[in-house]
């Protein structure tokens, strides 16, 4: 007996072509229905046309109508001519285009959905009985020619595939030769750090970055092995994973003599034998970390007695304790407290301060738990250790002020003051007086010339930081400067802004690299300054003047109610610029068409202007560059002999919600807060700034799409050479792969060649290799300084986002160090790792040091 029709129907539904029928209908309506809104915000009229023929095609498919195959054909064809149009052959901008696209061809050509298909005109002369006879068709097997299909689609894949290797490859830019080999005249004398050593954060108090050894070269870099590793035990707590704390190993190593020293993010500091990795001490001061919302130490300072004459019967020394701790480790506690300790014991210096504590919150006022501590390392230069302080920023008005201060390295007494909301900034206080509260604080690493007595100070933004119309002529006058002060006394030689009236969080995050420039009138003492807009300023760091031409030019406006914008903002259009090109509509991306097209329809509704659109109140905008800028606190590293800068960056776009008070209230996001009289109320969500003493909270989270893919193209990161004479950049490449990265945070992605976000800085040796980690897949690699190859990586156990370190052992080999413990902003798996590798020596082996709980 023939089947009814109903039931051909019916049970041409629950077939392959059925089932992948309806799957086609349900990603065609997920495409119209937010294209048809994509068009009411102005946009592209693709996804809605073909999200409706996407749902003709499940339609045929379900029907069992071999149709369905060339109306698929006819939209894949139209896909690709659309994408081509809107963004040519860059290879990670076809990816949401065509990549999904194209395995739906594949799989429609397989021999399961297509087998069962029929169709084709009706034979003359049906049975009477046919069910089929009053239609116009009849059931006809479609020929299947298997590879024709799956081969076509395959092709587009793999040419996706190669378009993407093809952008990733490396780019050498014209117009910028290398200068290798010219002599450059050597800095100013700075205290000496032997070649092998690592004396500062930077190696030099210049931070260049730069080491002199040539052991480790581009021909046997590939070679390097792991010499030791050392684990310090410090771990992130459960109380800070379930409060989302975030735990940072970001500490750079110095080496002095034959000893390394580094602190943890709880803040132990620790000291290692730099050649065999086994600890000679370790000291916890025991600090308090539960309410910090940020458990980072970036690095210690080594300090040296001056050699002193020999005491006599008749000339005893003045003080008792003069003769302890000749040589010592300047550190910070992450409850505000600078410590000194006894390099060879670790013991607290006794002559330091009280018991061999200094109090940072003195004459600070209200100072919260979590408030203020120092993230990164003190400087010890010309016998005074100068520091800032890192604030808990963008939660209130009047928050702790952001004095600069420098004590003496040996009784700790403070030195001077430099706060610039003072008449006279570096005035002693009087009794009861404080500091000038929620003044732009200087957190990121210092930098100096000793011979020209001149300390030079990142600072960031008077707080909050999306909402400026409250700061004082001061607060404007040094919000994102670097300013140079005299060593010695901590007057003002000079300050150069970079940002007017910043309301993007645009501070500077690391002071200046110092290099020596040639221009027509001789060679001049310079700095570089980089900067989170991914703006290069080249100044004579001798009184802050551009040597490279700055412009003022025109910014977007029209920002929150009562706000004053700067209508001009200081570009340095004299040096090459590592700043994004705006953003446009087709370069919003996602890994699959919906993704992308819901990224798309999110631009289309937010405020964008480029570079400084400022927060509103009617829409939300995206910041790109964003806070976490193009380079951010670990700055770039300069090969004074090739006038070569190095620099790693990231490009993530975010975006900043502005609410009023008593909306983000009524949704829970903050809580009431009558002032400093009363316990803190921290918000829950460390995305939300809740701007007290302001009408308005901002919430700022980084710009994702659906399925947790970035809502803009790839390359996310970069490694780039800029020549500083002729101001070009020399190559640049993607740096890093989405290997630890997916939509589901499983960390076995494929290791796609996109570049990735980075968090930490690289190194350059005299042979003309860059070190550097930092990136999300969690590698430490080697580059050719002169071509941006890369020459050698090799796997971290833990996120390295750090600053790597090179240096000479005792047994004469060349070792290169980085902390390996991961960081939570970029979601590395956390670590307690130091990791050397060394060119191998016959019968080496690897020695692994754990901590012992109470080592000392």
């Amino acid at each position: 007996m023939p089947t009814p029709l109903k039931s051909r129907h019916v049970s041409s539904w629950l077939s392959w072509p059925g089932l992948t029928g309806v799957v086609v209908i349900l990603f065609g309506l997920a495409l119209a229905i937010p294209g048809g809104w994509l068009i009411v915000a102005g946009g592209s009229w693709y996804y809605l046309l073909a999200g409706l023929t996407l749902v003709a095609v499940g339609v045929l498919l379900g029907l069992g109508r071999w149709e369905a195959l060339w109306l698929y054909a006819v939209l894949f064809l139209a896909t690709a001519l659309w994408a081509y149009w809107e963004v040519g052959l860059d290879g990670w901008q076809l990816v949401p285009r065509l990549l999904t696209p194209a395995l739906l061809g594949v799989w429609l050509s397989l021999p399961w959905v297509v087998r069962p298909l029929h169709g084709g005109p009706r034979p003359a002369g049906p049975p009477e009985d046919d069910p089929l006879a009053t239609h116009s068709i009849r059931p006809r097997p479609l020929t299947y020619r298997p590879w024709l299909g799956v081969g076509v689609y395959a092709l587009v894949v793999l040419t996706i595939v190669v378009l993407g290797y093809r952008v990733s490859a490396i780019r050498t830019v014209e117009g910028g030769p290398l200068v290798g080999g010219k002599p450059v005249t050597e800095p100013a004398p700075n205290p000496p750090v032997p070649e092998g050593g690592w004396q500062y954060y930077g190696r030099t108090a210049d931070g260049d970055r730069f080491s002199p050894l040539s052991q480790i070269r581009p021909d046997n870099v590939n070679q390097l092995d792991l010499a030791w590793y050392y684990r310090t035990g410090d771990l992130p707590s459960d109380f800070e994973n379930k409060n989302g704390r975030e735990f940072n190993f970001e500490a750079t190593p110095i080496k002095v003599n034959d000893t390394l020293y580094f602190c943890t993010p709880h803040r132990q500091v620790i000291a290692l034998d730099a050649t065999a990795g086994t600890v000679k001490w370790k000291y916890d001061p025991h600090n308090d970390t539960s309410a910090n919302e940020y458990l980072a130490c970036r690095g210690v300072a080594y300090y040296e007695k001056p050699a002193e004459a020999a005491p006599t019967p008749l000339a005893p020394p003045a003080n008792p304790m003069a003769a302890a701790c000749p040589r010592r480790i300047i550190a910070t506690t992450a409850d505000a407290r600078l410590m000194a300790l006894d390099a060879d014991t670790g013991q607290p210096c006794p002559d330091f301060g009280s018991n061999g504590y200094v109090n940072l919150t003195d004459a600070m006022g209200p100072v919260p738990p979590g408030f203020h501590f120092i993230t990164s390392q003190p400087l010890v230069v010309n016998n005074r250790v100068i520091l800032g302080g890192w604030i808990y920023d963008n939660q209130s008005k009047g928050e702790p002020s952001g004095v600069v201060r420098a004590y003496d390295p040996v009784s700790g007494a403070l030195a001077w003051a430099w706060d610039m909301g003072r008449p006279v900034p570096t005035a002693p206080l009087k009794p009861g007086e404080v500091y000038t509260r929620g003044t732009p604080n200087g957190w990121g690493t210092y930098t100096a010339d000793p011979a020209l007595g001149l300390v030079y100070i990142p600072l960031g933004n008077a707080t909050p930081d999306y909402y400026g119309a409250d700061r004082r002529p001061f607060d404007d006058a040094y919000s994102s400067a670097v300013v140079a002060l005299d060593i010695a006394t901590g007057q003002e030689r000079w300050h150069f802004q970079t940002v007017h009236h910043d309301v993007w969080d645009f501070d500077l995050p690391v002071g200046p690299s110092l290099v020596e420039v040639s221009t027509p009138d001789g060679v001049v003492p310079a700095l570089v300054q980089t900067t989170k807009m991914g703006e290069l300023y080249l100044l004579d760091r001798r009184d802050g003047h551009p040597l490279a031409r700055v412009e003022e030019k025109a910014v977007p406006g029209r920002g929150l109610p009562g706000e004053r914008l700067s209508p001009t903002q200081p570009f340095s259009t004299g040096m090459p610029s590592l700043t994004p090109p705006p953003l446009k509509a087709t370069d919003a991306w996602g890994a699959t068409p919906i993704d992308q097209l819901l990224c798309r329809l999110d631009f289309q509704r937010r405020r964008y202007d480029g570079l400084y659109t400022p927060p509103t109140l009617d829409r939300g905008t995206i910041a790109y560059p964003a806070f976490d800028g193009v380079v951010d606190w670990h700055g770039a590293s300069i090969d004074p002999s090739r006038h070569l800068l190095i620099a790693n960056a990231s490009y993530i776009p975010f975006t900043v919600d502005i609410l009023p008070r008593e909306k983000a209230m009524k949704k829970g996001m903050i809580k009431p807060w009558k002032g400093w009289s009363e316990p803190y109320p921290k918000p829950k969500d460390f995305s939300v700034g809740p701007q007290y003493g302001t009408p308005y909270a901002a919430v700022v989270q980084p710009w994702l799409g659906a399925f947790g893919a970035p809502c803009h193209a790839p390359p996310w990161g970069k490694l780039v050479a800029i020549d500083l004479q002729s101001r070009t950049i020399v190559w640049q490449r993607p740096l890093g792969t989405t290997r630890d990265t997916n939509l589901f945070n499983t960390r076995t992605n494929l290791p796609l060649p996109t570049g990735i976000f980075n968090i930490g800085g690289n190194l350059v040796t005299a042979s003309g290799v860059i070190f550097v980690g930092a990136t999300a897949d969690q590698y430490l690699r080697a580059f050719d300084e002169h071509t941006g190859r890369e020459l050698w990586k090799a796997r971290l156990p833990a996120g390295g986002q750090a600053n790597p370190m090179t240096y000479q052992g005792k047994d004469g080999r060349q070792y290169v160090v980085i902390a390996a413990g991961g960081h939570g902003g970029l979601r590395t798996r956390n670590g307690d790792y130091i990791m050397a590798y060394a060119l191998p020596t016959p019968g080496a082996s690897v020695v692994g040091m754990e901590s012992h709980p109470g080592s000392h």
